[in-house]
C-alpha cells in the first residue's frame, strides 16, 4: 500500500455530523445507563448489531462470545479496521448524572456486584458507530473496505484474543491497519499519541495464603494469615524500589485484600489481588519472579503448613504503535484538528487492541482524545489539583463531558480511517 493516501478529509464526509449529534447523545446515554460486565455484553452487542445493519453493513455476531463485527466493502482498496470495546466495570456509580448506571451484574465468583462504564467504552462505541455513519454515508469520497470491531471483555484481556481464537480474520478478512481510540481525562479537543511501545504489559494474579484458624482470643493456636497476608503486602512493595532499575519502568498494585468474617475468629486463609504493569520480558520475568519468592518466602516465615497458589487472571501484551502507522494516522489528525498532537509517552495503562493487529500482522495506530472540560481541567492545572480534581478511568466519578467528546471522537477516527482508505 502506498503512502500517498490524501492526508485530508473531504469535507462531505463530515457535512452530516451536526445533524447526527442528538441521536448520537441519546445512544450514549442509553449505553452508558445499561453497562454490562466482561462477556456479558448481549444487550449492547444487539445495539450495535442493530446499527450495523441500519447502514448496510454485513454484520456477524457471536465472535469471541459476544463480539460483533461489521464489514462494509466499496470497491478496491485497503481494508481498515476499526475498533472499540464494549464492556464495562464492577465500580458503583457516583456521577450524580441522571443518566447514570443503577445496573448490577455477576462478576466470574459468582457475586453480584454494580456495574458502571468507569472506562469510556460507551463512548469508544458511539464515536465509531458515529464514524462508520458518516463513512457508509459518503462512499463516493473512498473506496476499500471498512471493518468495524466491537469487541467483548476488555477490561480482563481477553476479549480480543477470543474473537481471534474464534476466526475474526477467517469471518472479515486480514485488515492492512488496526485503528483505536480511547477517552481520557484529558481536555476535550486533545489528542494524545506516542510510537513505540505505548501502553504497558499487564498481568493479573490471585494469590492464596494459608494459615490455621482458631478463636481471636488464642492467636497461639493459629497460624494468622491475615498478618501472612498483611507482611506480604508491604514486602511487595519493595519489588520496583529495590529490584528494578531506575531507568526501567514496572508497577505492583494490591488491588484487594479480602481474609476472615469476624473480628473475633482469625480465618483459615487470605486472599491478595495484584496487577502488574511492565515493559520488557526481562523486566515482567524479574517483577513475576519476585513476587513468587516473597510470597513463598513469607508463608515460610509464618509456618504456614501448605504452600501458597498464585493464579494468573488475566494478561495483556505491550501495545505498540508502529512508527510509520503513527505518523501518517497523527499527521492526518493533526491537519485535521489545527493543532499539534501531543506525545504523552509510554502509559502505564494496559489495552489488548494491539493483540488485533499482531495477530493479523497488520501496523496498529492507538491513540487517545480529552473528554474533560477544558476549562475544569485548565482550573485543576493552575491550582495544582489534577490529581484530585479530574476523575481518572475507573473512578465511579469518571463521565466524559458529552459534547464536544462525541463530535470530536467521531471526526478523529473518520479522518483516521479515510487516511488509510483509497480516495475517489
Amino acid at each position: 500500500m502506498s503512502d500517498d493516501t490524501r492526508q485530508t478529509t473531504d469535507t462531505r464526509v463530515l457535512d452530516r455530523l451536526d445533524g447526527m449529534l442528538p441521536r448520537l447523545e441519546a445512544l450514549y446515554k442509553d449505553l452508558h445507563k445499561h453497562p454490562e460486565l466482561s462477556f456479558a455484553e448481549t444487550r449492547t452487542a444487539g445495539v450495535v448489531a442493530d446499527d450495523l445493519k441500519r447502514l448496510g453493513f454485513e454484520v456477524t455476531t457471536g465472535i469471541g462470545r459476544t463480539g460483533v463485527a461489521g464489514v462494509l466493502a466499496n470497491g478496491p482498496g485497503p481494508r481498515v479496521l476499526l475498533r472499540a470495546d464494549f464492556d464495562a466495570l464492577p465500580v458503583q456509580e457516583q456521577t450524580g448524572l441522571d443518566y447514570a448506571s443503577t445496573a448490577t451484574g455477576t462478576d466470574p465468583d459468582g457475586n453480584q456486584v454494580p456495574v458502571m462504564h468507569a472506562c469510556g467504552h460507551d463512548m469508544h462505541v458511539t464515536c465509531l458507530l458515529g464514524a462508520l455513519d458518516l463513512l457508509a454515508g459518503a462512499r463516493e469520497t473512498w473506496s476499500g473496505t471498512i471493518v468495524a470491531v466491537f469487541q467483548p471483555a476488555e477490561e480482563i484481556g481477553s476479549g480480543a484474543q477470543a474473537m481471534v481464537d474464534d476466526g475474526l480474520f477467517d469471518k472479515v478478512g486480514t485488515p492492512d491497519v488496526v485503528l483505536g481510540q480511547h477517552v481520557a481525562p484529558l481536555p476535550t479537543g486533545m489528542i494524545g499519541c506516542h510510537p513505540g511501545p505505548a501502553l504497558a504489559a499487564t498481568d493479573a494474579l490471585r494469590v492464596r495464603m494459608f494459615g490455621r484458624g482458631a478463636h481471636g482470643s488464642r492467636p497461639e493456636m493459629a497460624i494468622d494469615p491475615v498478618v501472612m497476608a498483611a507482611s506480604t503486602v508491604m514486602r511487595l512493595q519493595t519489588v520496583v524500589s529495590r529490584e528494578i532499575a531506575g531507568g526501567d519502568t514496572a508497577v505492583v498494585t494490591v488491588g484487594a485484600l479480602n481474609a476472615g468474617t469476624k473480628d473475633n475468629v482469625i480465618p483459615d486463609e487470605a486472599e491478595l489481588k495484584l496487577n502488574i504493569r511492565t515493559y520488557t520480558p526481562e523486566v515482567r520475568t524479574t517483577v513475576l519472579e519476585s513476587i513468587t519468592r516473597i510470597v513463598q518466602a513469607e508463608a515460610t516465615a509464618s509456618g504456614a503448613d501448605r504452600a501458597p497458589e498464585i493464579t494468573t487472571l488475566d494478561t495483556f501484551p505491550v501495545l505498540v504503535n508502529d512508527q510509520a502507522a503513527y505518523e501518517r494516522t497523527t499527521r492526518a489528525l493533526s491537519t485535521h484538528f489545527g493543532t499539534e498532537i501531543v506525545d504523552h509517552g509510554p502509559a502505564t495503562g494496559s489495552e489488548d487492541c494491539g493483540i488485533l493487529a499482531t495477530a493479523s500482522g497488520a501496523p496498529l495506530c492507538y491513540w487517545f482524545f480529552g473528554g474533560t472540560d477544558p476549562a475544569v481541567f485548565a482550573a485543576a492545572l493552575k491550582n495544582g489539583t489534577v490529581g484530585r480534581d479530574i476523575p481518572s478511568n475507573h473512578s465511579p466519578h469518571f463521565a466524559p463531558v458529552i459534547n464536544p467528546t462525541i463530535g470530536i471522537g467521531v471526526q478523529a477516527m473518520t479522518v483516521a480511517a479515510l487516511t488509510w482508505l483509497a480516495p475517489h
